[in-house]
């Protein structure tokens, strides 16, 4: 069995994909802020720096997987935050665990990103580029300039989702798979969080997948499965919809 880090593993998402892959029988390294086994803020460097360590020094600088949950909402407390975890809390970590995941000879990520991310395709804000540049500090000026925490939420989700593909063209040619899930509305705290604040409330709840309902967090966990087993094994810089139907919905013409 498998060796397979996971952020965010202490609920929604993360915390379906940590139950799916400890039933498999593979051995989990949970990262998150408190009561995992990996114990670290991804929101600054410093903790992103810590968690990289305590990884290495979990798995003996040989990791079979690592599968991306941790992230923010638009109901974060700063757009920063929202900038810092979406985006360079997980680029930064795998950047980090690269090398231990090419010593496995078959190492594999999966990033959750979001469809909101590819709403954003057409038109990205400047604050995708300045992430994808590595300038944290001008990412997350220009989130707090635009007081907008669905553009910064939209943005984080779009340039880690670039940054996924563009680093799966090094990573395939070492062997390795990185590939991206893009949930809709999934029944999570978070988006339990937006439906709850007067802000956004409103336009959460009447956005509805042509399913006509929100997904279940089982659901992306499935298509994790999915990306982490050899039926993927041709599977890489891909982008894995589990919207109901959203994208399609949105940007009909544009694939």
């Amino acid at each position: 069995m498998s060796i397979i880090a996971v952020t965010g593993a202490a609920s929604g998402i993360g915390a379906a994909v940590c139950q799916h892959l400890e039933a498999a029988g593979h051995t989990l390294i949970r990262v998150d802020l408190r009561n995992a086994d990996v114990n670290a803020d991804l929101s600054s460097a410093e903790g992103r720096q810590a968690a990289v360590a305590q990884t290495l020094s979990a798995c003996n600088n040989r990791l079979d997987a690592v599968v991306a949950c941790a992230g923010v909402g638009v109901t974060a407390p700063s757009v920063g935050l929202i900038v810092g975890v979406n985006y360079f809390g997980v680029s930064e970590y795998l950047d980090g665990l690269e090398d231990a995941l090419a010593a496995s000879g078959n190492g594999k990520a999966v990033i959750i990103g979001s469809v909101a991310g590819s709403h954003m395709v057409a038109t990205p804000h400047p604050m995708a580029a300045a992430m994808l540049e590595g300038d944290e500090a001008k990412a997350c000026q220009l989130a707090e300039e635009s007081e907008n925490p669905s553009a910064a939420y939209a943005a984080s989700k779009y340039a880690v989702t670039v940054y996924a593909r563009s680093k799966s063209v090094e990573w395939g040619k070492r062997g390795m798979r990185l590939n991206t899930i893009a949930p809709g509305a999934v029944e999570t705290p978070l988006h339990k969080a937006s439906l709850d604040d007067a802000r956004f409330g409103e336009a959460v709840k009447n956005f509805v997948a042509p399913m006509g309902r929100a997904g279940v967090p089982d659901e992306i966990a499935d298509g994790v499965d999915f990306l982490l087993s050899e039926k993927s094994a041709f599977v890489n810089g891909s982008v894995l919809f589990i919207d109901g139907g959203m994208d399609a919905m949105v940007r009909t013409r544009q694939f």
